[in-house]
């Protein structure tokens, strides 16, 4: 994947139409041809329906409401209904957690996910998720912030360094950027001085730090439980 001359640029894939780990192929997940799990009902006429998918089967991993249904279809149908919070991850070093925030943040339904540094990042832990989830890239930190601020987004970086406050008893902002560092080093300097909120996840053990991607799903749901409407879950 190139470089796009446009640093905000939405990420995308040359490989975006390829078969992914959990599309296509005969695992557990899925339905088979319509006409053998509805026999003797028609073919839907719906045009969110993907011909190709009633007649072979739909392997894919997505929610019973979405079987059988065109990718593009059920991208339009969460836009009506995402999450006004914005998850972003440094990515300085090639971080190996990225897929897993991707994930998280497409199963929570966040508004986008950014990705801050160096463009190109392991996508096998997205489990294919990031086909329906929005990305975008930053090359610095500094636009990540400014492009927050304008959208009218509190920034909120987490990390477990003197200063932080602890998300247990934090109310999280509605509309906000979750901000997480790298595994290791945590949220860079550049972070930690511009976030308009810096929160910590509470630990007893003996480890110094969870892996990033454990404490974005964390951080994530902290923020559902606080504004989402748990009655619209599936």
């Amino acid at each position: 994947m190139s470089d796009s001359p446009n640093p905000s640029a939405p990420l995308t894939s040359s490989t975006d139409s390829a078969p992914g780990p959990t599309e296509w192929g005969e695992g557990r997940h899925g339905v088979g041809p319509w006409a053998l799990e509805h026999p003797g009902e028609p073919l839907p006429t719906d045009p969110h329906y993907d011909p190709t998918l009633l007649a072979e089967g739909d392997r894919r991993n997505v929610v019973d409401a979405y079987r059988y249904w065109r990718r593009d279809a059920i991208i339009a149908d969460l836009d009506t209904h995402r999450h006004p919070f914005h998850v972003a991850i440094e990515n300085f070093e090639h971080d190996a957690n990225i897929g897993t925030v991707v994930r998280t943040a497409n199963a929570f339904l966040a508004e986008t996910v950014h990705i801050v540094g160096k463009r190109r990042w392991n996508r096998r832990g997205a489990m294919v998720t990031d086909r329906y989830q929005h990305l975008q890239h930053h090359d610095t930190v500094e636009e990540l912030i400014r492009w927050a601020h304008d959208a009218g987004l509190t920034v909120v970086a987490v990390d477990n360094v003197p200063g932080s406050t602890p998300l247990e008893t934090t109310p999280l902002p509605e509309r906000a950027l979750l901000l997480f560092g790298q595994e290791g080093p945590g949220i860079s300097d550049a972070s930690g001085q511009q976030a308009d909120l810096l929160v910590s996840i509470a630990q007893f053990g003996s480890t110094r730090s969870i892996n990033v991607g454990v404490a974005a799903g964390i951080v994530m749901h902290a923020w559902i439980a606080q504004h989402a409407d748990l009655a619209a879950a599936w």
